[in-house]
This record gives structure tokens, sequence and C-alpha cells, in this order.
């Protein structure tokens, strides 16, 4: 179900992302300098970086672009200092929800972060107040029309991914957080490109939503923190039919 409910996800966004892709951009670079300022500009020595830089190309980001996230991050060129934050908290109907922010103002972001929680009828928790509801795995998303099960199963776990499902138009890949970088390389040799391919915060369960008005009041809260521009990623526990998201 997890696959399920990010596909749709990645589905329902992807025209928002086209949209916005100045958006897209501005948080990849966030996330380039930031691995860059970890680990170094060489992606051959930096896993991190080389994770995100296969992001990146995949959403056609500029090499321009990247090269100066990159040198931004290592010093070479003058640039904000970022730090990344995890929030948590509930949407309405008790839907859980982890925020993950980059940010060069802390207070702002968590001011941002609390306000856009309450005025969409939800509620920001505490440090560890729905973290145990997930595991943060690395999740691989690949559609079937890129590849086959045989060829994709030898590639994934002979790198060290623990799980492969297949559903109707995709196959979900889980691998633990120390082998996303083996398994992402596994797959680039393997000519198999990702759909989305991200260091996730996967549901152990979740809360069913079962009419369109409380969909709508979910996503309400959920579109209105992945637009905030410290936002980078927003996870959550609910379970809407496909139906509800594509009639938003």
């Amino acid at each position: 179900m997890s696959g399920h409910s990010k596909w749709s996800t990645i589905k329902r966004k992807k025209g928002a992302a086209d949209a916005k892709r100045g958006k897209v951009f501005s948080r990849l670079s966030k996330d380039i300098s930031l691995a860059a300022k970890a680990g170094g500009g060489d992606p051959d020595m930096n896993p991190k970086l080389r994770t995100t830089l296969l992001k990146a190309r995949s959403e056609n980001m500029p090499a321009d672009n990247i090269e100066r996230a990159i040198k931004k991050g290592t010093g070479e060129l003058p640039g904000v200092v970022y730090e990344e934050f995890v929030y948590e908290g509930y949407a309405p109907h008790g839907v859980a929800v982890i925020v993950e922010v980059t940010t060069d103002n802390k207070n702002r972001a968590a001011s941002e972060v609390r306000s856009t929680f309450s005025k969409n009828g939800g509620n920001l928790g505490g440090a560890g107040s729905v973290a145990f509801m997930f595991q943060h795995n690395g999740q691989f998303i690949i559609s079937k029309d890129t590849t086959d099960e045989e060829s994709l199963m030898e590639a994934a776990l002979d790198a060290g991914a623990e799980d492969l499902k297949s559903e109707d138009e995709y196959f979900e890949v889980l691998a633990p957080l120390t082998e996303f970088d083996s398994v992402s390389q596994a797959l680039a040799q393997a000519h198999i490109v990702p759909d989305n391919a991200e260091l996730a915060y996967l549901p152990e369960s979740y809360t069913p939503i079962s009419n369109q008005d409380d969909a709508r009041q979910v996503m309400r809260l959920i579109d209105a923190l992945d637009d905030l521009d410290d936002v980078q990623n927003v996870f959550h526990n609910a379970d809407i039919p496909v139906e509800f998201l594509e009639e938003e």
C-alpha cells in the first residue's frame, strides 16, 4: 500500500511539478549543496551527492545549476548555510504527518510549519510524536514499462534491497538506509531509471480516508506544507482512494 499511495502522489504532482519547475530546482539545489558540504564535490567519493545528482538529472535540472549548487556547498562560491530539520504532527482525521525541512532560518521555518498546520486543521507535535508510526527506508518506484521483474530483482536484491513488490503499474523496491546508494548504483548499471528514488518515511499502518470531503481536508494541509519554500518532503499515512486524488 505504501507504494500505491506514493505512486498516486507522484502522478498527481507531475503537472504541478512542471508548473513549479523553479521550486523543484530550488529544492534540489539545497540538497546538492548540503550533500557537497557534508562529503565534498566529487560524486564518485560522495554517495549522498551521487544519489542527489541522479534525482536532479531525472528532473532535467540544467548542468549549470547543478555545478553552481555543488560549488556553493564546497565553498568555491558564496552561498547561504542550510540546516535540515524534521517536524511531526497530525493532519485532520488523525492522519500522521512528517515534514522534512531544509532552511537557512530555523525560526522562520518552524513558524511557517506551525502556522500551516494550525490554519489547515492540523496540529504540530513534538519530536517522536508520530515517527514511531513510520519506517525510514530507501524507496524506489519503477514504472513497469521500463523494466521486467526478473531484471529488476537481479539488480536490486543482489545490491542489498530487502523487498520488491509488484503492483498494477509499477514495482516498488525497498532498501535499508545503508544500502540506498548501492541499490541506486546497481539500478543505474542495469539501465533501470526509477520514477522516484528517495529516503522515505513509510507508514507502518494507514489511516483510511473514506469520503471526498475528508480527503480534501487532509490534502489541503499536505499541499500547503509542500508549498512552503523551506519544505523538501512531506510524508503521511493517509490511505486515500486514487479517485479522490484525481478529483482534486
